[in-house]
C-alpha cells in the first residue's frame, strides 16, 4: 500500500516528472538467514517537513585538496536505512521498518512514502517507473508510478507472479528441495531476498537461499534458477553482459550468457579465507571490480578480456585494509570509491593506475554501522553529493570534493552550497 506524503501546513512542492529509466543494485549483509511471516496490514502515516535537520558546517578538509562537508541528516524511518537508490531526480532509502521514502533531489524534501507494512526491504532497483523492492519475506514487489497522480507508488505486482505460480504449481518436477522434508516451486526464493540488479531487460535477484533467479522484466515472469553459491548471496551488479554475485562463502562468481542460452558460471573471484563479501561494484567501463568483505578489506580485480571484447579471465590487483571492522556497502563515482564500514565510518578511495586504492579520507558522523552509501552523478560546487544510510535509522547526506578540482575557500563553497 502506498502513502502520499501531507504537506498541508507547508508549501506545497512542485510537480515533478515520473522517473526516468535509471537503474542501481543495493546489496544487503547477512548473517543469520531465516524465513519471514506475513506482515501486518499497512497503515496510514504522516510525514513531516520538521524531519530534516540541514547542516552548514565548515568544509573538513581530509588530505592535500580534498574536503567533504555535511549538508543533512534526514529522518523520519522507523527501522534502520538497509538500502538506497537513484530514480532520475530522486533518491528512494528503504528500512527495516518496512517503508520506502522517496526524497527529492536537490532541495532534499520528502516527496512521497510508499511500502509500508510490505515486509522489511533488503534492496530497491529502478526501471522506468517502476520500482522493484526485494523484501525479507522472500518475495519482490513491484510499484509503478500512479497516472493520476505523480507521488503515489501503486502496488501492480509480486513475484513470482500468480499467473507464473498457477503454471507450475500442478507440475512435480517444479519443485525443488529448499530443505529438509520441505520443498518449494523453482521460481520461489525459500529465504530472504537480499539484493536486486538491473540489466538488458532482466531482474537480478539474490537471496540468503544461495540462488540467484532471472525475472524477465517484460512480462514479470522467472526464467532461470541458479544454485550460484554455499552460502547467503549478499551482493549483486551487472555491467558489460556480465553479473557478479557476492557472497558469504568469500567468493564473487561472475555469470554470463551468450544468446538466448541460459547464464553459466564465466569465472570465480576468491576471497581471503572464511571471510564474508557483503557487496559487489563494477566501474562503469566493466573493467575494473571490487568487493568488500567482513575483514575490512577491499579486494579489487582487473577484468581481462580477449579478442571480441570477450571477459577471459580476472586479475587480482589490489587488497587493500580499508576499516577496522566489515566493509557493508560501497560505491563509485567516477576514479572514486567510497565505502561504508560497520566501524561507523566512509571511507573515499581513488582508483589509481593499475586498479589500487589510495586513500583520500574518512567521513564520520553516524551513529551506527553504515549500511548503504550511494553517490549522485551530478556534480555539485567541484564534487558530488553522497547519500549514506546506518543502523542508527538516519540517512545523511555529504558534499564531497573530487580529485580534480582545485581547493577553494570555505566561504566560496559555503555560497555555492548554501
Amino acid at each position: 500500500m502506498f502513502h502520499p506524503m501531507t504537506l498541508s501546513e507547508n508549501k506545497r512542492l512542485s510537480v515533478t516528472p515520473l522517473l526516468s529509466a535509471t537503474a542501481a543494485s543495493t546489496s544487503s549483509i547477512s548473517s543469520t538467514s531465516s524465513e519471514a511471516s506475513e506482515e501486518s496490514p499497512p497503515t496510514s502515516a504522516r510525514f513531516e517537513l520538521q524531519d530534516i535537520k540541514y547542516h552548514h558546517f565548515p568544509c573538513t578538509h581530509l588530505s592535500g585538496s580534498f574536503s567533504y562537508r555535511s549538508l543533512a541528516v534526514l529522518a523520519g524511518h522507523k527501522g534502520s536505512i538497509s538500502c538506497l537508490s537513484l530514480c532520475g531526480e530522486f533518491i528512494l532509502s528503504a528500512s527495516q521498518g518496512k517503508d520506502i521514502i522517496v526524497w527529492q533531489q536537490p532541495d532534499l524534501r520528502p516527496f512521497t512514502k510508499f511500502g509500508q507494512g510490505d515486509g522489511s526491504v533488503k534492496a530497491v532497483v529502478t526501471v522506468g517507473n517502476k520500482v522493484f523492492t526485494a523484501h525479507q519475506d522472500s518475495r519482490i514487489r513491484v510499484w509503478k508510478v500512479s497516472r493520476s497522480s505523480e507521488n503515489v507508488f501503486k502496488l501492480v505486482d509480486t513475484l513470482p507472479t500468480t499467473k507464473d505460480y498457477l503454471g507450475k504449481f500442478m507440475k512435480q518436477s517444479n519443485y525443488v528441495q529448499t530443505r529438509r522434508h520441505h520443498k518449494k516451486l523453482w521460481i520461489e526464493h525459500a529465504d530472504s531476498i537480499s539484493c536486486l540488479a538491473f540489466y538488458n531487460g532482466l531482474i537480478y535477484s539474490g537471496s540468503w537461499d544461495k540462488t540467484l533467479k532471472v525475472w524477465r522484466v517484460s512480462d514479470l515472469k522467472c526464467v532461470e534458477s541458479i544454485k550460484a553459491h554455499d552460502d547467503a548471496i549478499n551482493g549483486l551488479v551487472a555491467s558489460k553482459g556480465i553479473v557478479y554475485s557476492a557472497s558469504a562463502d568469500g567468493k564473487i562468481k561472475a555469470w554470463g550468457k551468450e544468446g538466448k542460452s541460459s547464464h553459466c558460471l564465466k569465472g570465480i573471484l576468491e576471497g581471503h579465507k572464511d571471510v564474508s563479501f557483503n557487496s559487489v561494484i563494477v566501474s562503469e567501463d566493466g573493467r575494473w571490480v571490487y568487493g568488500g568483505g567482513s575483514d575490512g578489506f577491499v579486494m579489487g580485480w582487473e577484468v581481462c578480456t580477449s579478442g571480441g571484447d570477450q571477459v577471459a579471465s580476472w586479475k587480482l590487483v589490489c587488497e587493500t585494509k580499508a576499516h577496522q571492522m566489515a566493509v557493508l556497502s560501497m560505491c563509485l563515482m567516477g576514479e572514486m570509491l567510497c565505502s561504508g564500514s560497520a566501524d561507523k565510518s566512509i571511507g573515499i578511495w581513488k582508483r589509481e593506475a593499475f586498479g589500487k586504492l589510495s586513500k583520500i579520507g574518512v567521513i564520520s558522523g553516524h551513529e551506527g554501522p553504515v549500511k548503504c552509501v550511494q553517490a549522485s552523478p551530478n556534480s555539485v560546487g567541484g564534487g558530488f553529493m553522497l547519500y549514506s544510510g546506518g543502523l542508527d535509522k538516519s540517512l545523511r547526506v555529504w558534499w564531497v570534493s573530487k580529485p580534480s578540482t582545485t581547493q577553494k575557500s570555505t566561504d566560496e563553497k559555503s555560497i555555492i552550497l548554501s
